[in-house]
């Protein structure tokens, strides 16, 4: 799949068709802002509660549109592979990122989170996947700047929080890579397709928001009553452009192109991310996690021009 030669003709040649454009705009600016959202919303979500509800009204709203449609429902297989992907890029990677937010200030959530090209050059290391000398440049570079985030300010004033959004970055990059590649040899290598279309989103969302919700009653958190309007607004606006249009975005670009396209966010997202957490949000940063910030970006940009 990261192969351009097995690429359609438009691809192979970089003029990317209107559909591929639009949702690299959603992957690029909506996810985004979806982590200042997120803290908002924490005000009267607590963060398994949060992400739960999320997915599941944003799935189920996707499945009932598709059945209306008669689209056929997933089978046994595809229902199974949606689990395991839900749980680890939604019940782990999302509910994680929530956690980590309750101690952590968003734009640092989302500066972090861009290592995950770097993440995903060594779990495609099994699968034959070499990185070029550009990648390597842009993983060295990366490493030097998560190491300065997490000994900023931030950071090494929770530690919970550095190792909930190390987990969740682990955690959403290995279902990347096995939503595309399939299982490594040693766990079988099967292959882990979804039902066909925007059904296998909604499946994955609702398979990851039931498990989600499982833990948010293990946890026993309850939503803070009465419900805060802007809180209210923001979990609407992750359900709506967060999961239903920007989730469903990057799951087909996963599908129809390339890694280096697919995962242009990552150097995207910190950007907005930090913008919007210190403008709108009112998160200050100190100079040192500026820096580190702008040197995971630069890494991610070295290691996207890399790509063959």
């Amino acid at each position: 799949m990261s192969d351009s030669s097995t690429l359609p003709a438009p691809l192979a040649s970089r003029s990317l068709p209107p559909l591929i454009l639009a949702c690299l705009a959603a992957t690029w600016l909506i996810w985004g802002s979806t982590y200042l959202a997120i803290k908002w919303a924490l005000v009267s979500f607590p963060p398994f509660y949060q992400m739960g509800t999320r997915f599941l009204v944003a799935g189920a709203l996707m499945a009932a549109w598709l059945k209306w449609r008669r689209t056929p429902w997933p089978d046994r297989r595809e229902w199974a592979n949606a689990t395991l992907l839900g749980a680890l890029m939604l019940g782990v990677g999302y509910g994680l990122t929530a956690v980590a937010e309750m101690s952590v200030s968003s734009g640092l959530v989302v500066a972090f989170i861009a290592i995950g090209p770097a993440l995903q050059a060594a779990m495609e290391w099994p699968y034959g996947v070499r990185p070029t000398r550009l990648e390597a440049a842009g993983i060295g570079l990366g490493l030097i700047g998560v190491v300065g985030l997490a000994a900023g300010q931030g950071f090494s004033a929770s530690p919970g929080g550095l190792l909930a959004v190390l987990t969740a970055s682990v955690a959403w990059k290995l279902g990347s890579v096995w939503s595309m590649r399939g299982l490594p040899q040693v766990l079988g290598g099967r292959k882990l397709a979804l039902a066909p279309g925007a059904m296998g989103f909604a499946s994955q969302m609702l398979a990851g928001g039931a498990l989600l919700m499982l833990a948010s009653a293990a946890f026993g958190e309850q939503p803070g009553w009465p419900i805060e309007p802007r809180a209210l607004f923001s979990w609407a606006y992750l359900v709506v452009a967060g999961s239903i249009v920007a989730f469903s975005a990057f799951m087909l670009l996963l599908q129809r192109t390339p890694t280096a396209v697919s995962s242009s966010y990552a150097y995207v997202n910190p950007l907005i991310g930090l913008a919007l957490g210190v403008t709108l949000g009112g998160e200050t940063l100190h100079w040192g996690e500026w820096l580190a910030a702008l040197l995971v970006t630069g890494s991610v940009v070295l290691m996207l021009r890399g790509r063959r």
